[in-house]
């Protein structure tokens, strides 16, 4: 029979320590990872329109932002911000949007949302797109958007943002 030496025995019980201190902070709510935790397209009535996207990311441990947003299933997609101005409300190309240490970005109806043109046929109807998000530490992360149609707003389903 082995037996252990006491400097195995002190390893296996300080990472068994670690591990139980690791979970006891992610229980209390502690996230320590960026990830993107929600969101859908709206994709318009009239296909030459653009669908809007909406989504949520939340922070890591470290501040970060989100610099672009792509699918390969989609011809070009584009993040936006809505500005009101001089009673206006118009849209501007987004270049860069801060996620907080543990906090939240929402890409929302009125807000920062994506546009997202030509959408592929077989993702519309899969019900989902693909999206990478990229964040300035060079971090990108695969999530895939639900698709919401015309139809799924007029049941009460989404908005009707897309294709503003």
């Amino acid at each position: 029979m082995k037996t252990f030496s006491s400097a195995a025995a002190t390893w296996a019980t300080a990472t068994i320590a670690a591990l139980t201190l690791a979970a006891c902070g992610e229980a209390q709510g502690e996230r320590q990872i960026l990830r993107v935790v929600s969101g859908h397209v709206m994709v318009p009535a009239t296909p030459d329109r653009p669908a809007a996207g909406y989504f949520t990311v939340e922070g890591g441990s470290a501040p970060v932002d989100l610099v672009a947003v792509t699918a390969d299933l989609a011809q070009r997609v584009e993040m936006h911000q809505t500005v009101k101005e001089d009673g206006m409300t118009s849209m501007r190309e987004l270049r860069a949007a801060p996620v907080p240490v543990q906090g939240k970005l929402e890409f929302k109806p009125g807000g920062n949302h994506l546009m997202i043109w030509n959408i592929n046929g077989a993702a519309v109807r899969a019900g989902r797109l693909p999206m990478v998000f990229i964040f300035s530490n060079n971090e990108r992360i695969v999530f895939d958007l639900k698709i919401k149609t015309a139809e799924d707003a007029a049941k009460g389903g989404g908005d009707a943002h897309a294709g503003h």
